[in-house]
C-alpha cells in the first residue's frame, strides 16, 4: 500500500507524525495544530488517567480548548487496540501521551514488550494521519531509582521504535518546531514539487 508523507487536507493514505520535546515544549500544541489543519473527523486518543483533582481539572481543560470538533477517546492501557478501532478513511487520530501510556503500563506491570510491539506493528498499518506526542526524557541526569530509570529506559525504546517507522519526526523546543526526520516525498510537497 502507497502513504501518503504529507498532512496538507487530502485524504490519499496515511502518514505517521511524530512530535517529541520536553515537558511544557509546545509540542501537544503543535500536534493539535496539524491535526487540526485537516479535513474530516479529529479523534483525540487520551492516555491521561486522572489520578487527583489538578488532574481531572486539567483533562477537562484541555477537552474544552480542543473544542467541539474533537472526539475523545480514553485509552490509557489499550492504546494499540484504540487505534486499530480508529482508524479511518477521512479521519485523523491524534495520540496524546506516549509518555503517560508507557508509565501507565509500567505502573499497572502490563507486559510492556508485548504491548509496545503491538503498538508499533498497529502504527506500520495506519490507514488514516496519526500523530503522536511523546516527551524525550533522556536528557537529563542519569535518575537515582531503579523505577525512574526502567521508566526512562522504556519510554526511550519506544521513541526510537516510532521515530523508526515514522514518515516525519518533529523536535519541539520552546514552542519551536525542529523536523528530524521527513520522506523525500515531503520534501517535495513543501518545494511545490508534484508527489510521484
Amino acid at each position: 500500500m502507497a502513504r501518503l508523507y504529507v498532512l496538507q487536507g487530502k485524504w490519499i493514505d496515511a502518514v505517521l507524525t511524530f512530535i517529541t520535546g520536553g515537558a511544557r515544549s509546545g509540542k501537544s500544541a503543535r500536534a493539535q495544530r496539524l491535526a487540526e489543519d485537516q479535513h474530516g473527523e479529529l479523534v483525540y486518543l487520551a492516555t491521561a488517567q486522572a489520578f487527583d483533582d489538578e488532574m481531572t481539572d486539567r483533562i477537562a481543560r484541555h477537552r474544552t480548548d480542543r473544542g467541539a470538533r474533537w472526539r475523545t477517546v480514553d485509552c490509557p492501557v489499550d492504546l494499540p487496540q484504540a487505534i486499530a478501532r480508529e482508524m479511518a478513511p477521512g479521519r485523523v487520530l491524534l495520540v496524546d501521551c506516549l509518555t503517560l501510556w508507557t508509565s501507565n503500563m509500567l505502573l499497572g506491570e502490563h507486559d510492556f514488550a508485548a504491548a509496545s510491539g503491538l503498538l508499533i506493528d498497529t502504527l506500520a498499518r495506519a490507514r488514516s494521519p496519526v500523530i503522536l506526542v511523546s516527551n524525550e526524557v533522556g536528557m537529563g541526569i542519569v535518575p537515582d531509582n531503579a523505577l525512574a530509570r526502567q521508566f526512562r529506559d522504556m519510554a526511550g525504546r519506544l521513541n526510537q521504535d516510532v521515530a523508526a517507522i515514522a514518515d516525519t519526526v518533529e523536535l519541539v523546543v520552546s514552542g519551536l518546531s525542529l523536523t528530524l526526520k521527513s520522506s523525500p516525498a515531503a520534501t517535495e510537497k513543501a518545494r511545490g514539487l508534484p508527489i510521484i
